[in-house]
């Protein structure tokens, strides 16, 4: 197949996805060109190292001076909503003159589900980790939630201005919510990283969704030779929803202190500096390592005691996988996606999300050095029994396959998504390949 992938991601698990699908169906024999706003990462895991990578600008609007200003005002996002749907025009037009098979899509980092899907006439499928979660989860309060007013405000002129300009802004998030939904409904199949984001699309966007388990490259993480020390590990970003703020205070309550080292592709200033007093308060010593090579992980995956991993709703839980090919037992709490890669009491321990029961699994671990070891060798058997590069790939290749069939079909070819309706897509093992 030719296969035009389209992308914008910043650094992280999604984007080292998308690179181990490029790569997965890359040694399967199959042609790939990517396309890309200047707003994607281009240095964290390039594809242009694998494919041609064409970055197509994305066009300045030059609204009123009016209109500028009250879009600044009101946080109104629908310009920058137009920019990405004229950058995924420009971009559909370069790919329909040219001989695709079918578009790869990965998410947009402000908006998730963009018009790249309805613009472009080629087969399209979307692999999404989630929505736009912060228009549908409290995190940490709900966008839609109405503001406290008191009796009698409209008699106040700030409080009426203050009133416009929230109904301003709620009116602009809806408009991106419609915006998401809309494109979402453009592609042919959208894939997901598991059954939990499965549930999350549906309640989102009404539209069902096909499980495409991802894959952990077993080549690079992979067990080595070194010692395991007195240490604990989690993995990603410096923001309030990776919930490490909770760890320090599970770890405080641990009957053996050790030090957390957190490592993060991003790093929110105002949180890490939150978690840091946390962590001085509560005597956890905690070492943050920024955008450290691959090499660099893995070798901390290899040394530390186990990995720990509290995430609010995680789509998936990359780095559980990452840890469990490393032979490292993972502590995780049972919310999102993470119940489907961590298996509790084979592969790791699963808490409920309260410190003290989660530092009763971290003791469990660390004071239990044969069950320690046995949760680490069984998680590498799982992750290259279920999880490996070579799986997703070929679950990804079929699905691809799957809409060119549906497009050459003798019977109409594909049911594009033009009367708002959703596919009928079931979910199977068939699909996840994962029995």
């Amino acid at each position: 197949m030719r296969i035009a992938v389209w992308h914008d991601l910043p650094s992280g698990g999604g984007k080292r996805a998308l690179y181990d699908h490029v790569r997965g169906l890359l040694q399967r024999g199959h042609e790939l060109e990517a396309w890309c706003p200047p707003t994607a990462d281009r240095e964290f895991l390039p594809l242009a190292e694998l494919v041609t990578e064409h970055v197509v600008a994305l066009p300045e609007f030059e609204p009123s001076r009016f209109r500028r200003q009250l879009t600044e005002l009101t946080q109104d996002r629908r310009l920058h909503i137009d920019a990405m749907t004229e950058h995924c025009r420009l971009v559909a037009n370069e790919l329909e003159a040219r001989d695709f098979d079918v578009l790869l899509a990965g998410p947009c980092q402000f908006f998730r589900a963009t018009a790249i899907g309805r613009v472009c006439s080629l087969p399209s499928v979307l692999y999404l980790q989630e929505p736009f979660r912060w228009l549908y989860e409290a995190l940490p309060n709900l966008v839609w939630v109405a503001d406290d007013r008191p009796t009698g405000w409209w008699h106040s002129p700030n409080a009426v201005r203050n009133a416009l300009r929230e109904a301003v802004r709620i009116r602009s998030l809806r408009v991106q919510a419609r915006e998401e939904v809309r494109n979402a409904r453009g592609f042919s199949e959208i894939l997901v990283n598991s059954f939990y984001s499965r549930e999350s699309i549906l309640r989102a966007y009404g539209l069902d969704a096909t499980v495409c388990y991802l894959g952990v490259d077993t080549d690079l993480f992979r067990p080595t030779s070194d010692r395991r020390e007195p240490f604990l590990i989690t993995v990603g970003s410096g923001t309030p929803e990776k919930n490490v703020g909770f760890l320090v205070q599970a770890i405080a309550l641990c009957k053996r202190k050790m030090p957390l080292v957190w490592v993060a592709n991003v790093v929110d200033d105002g949180y890490a500096s939150s978690v840091k007093r946390l962590a001085v308060e509560l005597d956890v010593e905690l070492v943050i390592k920024q955008r450290i090579p691959d090499a660099e992980l893995v070798a901390l995956l290899n040394q530390a005691t186990a990995m720990v991993y509290a995430p609010r709703l995680e789509p998936f839980g990359f780095a559980p996988l990452e840890a469990g090919a490393c032979a490292l037992p993972v502590v995780a709490v049972a919310e999102g996606g993470v119940r489907e890669t961590v298996i509790d009491g084979e592969t790791g321990l699963i808490s409920h999300p309260k410190p003290d029961l989660f530092a009763e699994c971290i003791d469990a671990i660390t004071g239990d050095i044969q069950l320690a070891t046995r949760l680490g060798e069984n998680g590498r058997r799982h992750v290259q029994a279920f999880f490996s590069l070579s799986a997703g790939a070929t679950r990804l290749e079929k699905r691809l396959v799957t809409q060119v069939a549906s497009r050459e079909s003798p019977t109409g070819g594909l049911q594009r998504r033009t009367n708002g309706s959703a596919p009928a897509t079931t979910i199977s093992l068939e699909h996840t390949d994962i029995a």
